[in-house]
């Protein structure tokens, strides 16, 4: 289950992840222990799913919930996720990039961390397909309110409406957690323009 590039320091072709490109593919950037990712690939079985995971026992909690459920249809990769997504993936290979309660570095001296950034959404746009989607949650309202602005902005990206029965969701472990403690939860769904 766990997905070791052939090599780091070129694009991937889409059949290096999987092997048939046509199948749709969803991307998890900081997908955790892989309780929301395994929840959609075993939800839909037709499409492909990628996590990015930079931390190794997190990869490997998702590699174990993934061969318990026995799914062909995920794999992990541990890399971090601003080099995954500006340099490793290749153009126009996903139909879905969940982007869900990342690290806000709250701290004022460490938000250039934070990955929202002008950067981020080219590479973004460069690796969704058209008419693919971004989904971004958070329950951060400082970082919610910093992010949009700069999503709003990038050209090949037009904000949709995310009612919350739109589609099938899986609720995640950061989300259950926060929505527990009262909470608010932000979240924005952006599409690809062709």
């Amino acid at each position: 289950m766990q997905f070791v590039p052939p090599d780091y320091f070129r694009k991937l072709s889409r059949e290096e992840m999987f092997p048939d490109p046509s199948r749709p593919l969803e991307i998890d950037l900081g997908c955790g222990d892989g309780s929301f990712l395994v929840a959609l690939a075993e939800a839909y079985p037709q499409r492909d799913f990628l996590g990015v995971e930079r931390l190794l026992g997190r990869v490997r909690k998702v590699c174990r919930k993934a061969e318990r459920a026995e799914l062909t249809n995920l794999r992990v990769l541990r890399l971090e996720t601003a080099y995954t997504v500006g340099w490793l993936l290749p153009d126009a290979c996903a139909t879905r990039v969940h982007f869900l309660f990342p690290d806000p570095w709250p701290k004022k001296k460490h938000h250039k961390r934070r990955l929202v950034t002008d950067d981020f959404c080219a590479a973004i746009e460069r690796i969704l397909v058209a008419g693919g989607e971004f989904l971004f949650k958070t329950d951060h309202r400082e970082y919610f309110d910093e992010a949009l602005p700069v999503l709003e902005a990038a050209a090949g990206l037009q904000r949709l409406d995310w009612a919350p029965d739109a589609f099938f969701y899986p609720t995640t472990d950061f989300e259950a957690l926060w929505r527990a403690e009262g909470r608010e939860v932000y979240s924005a769904r952006f599409s690809r323009s062709s």
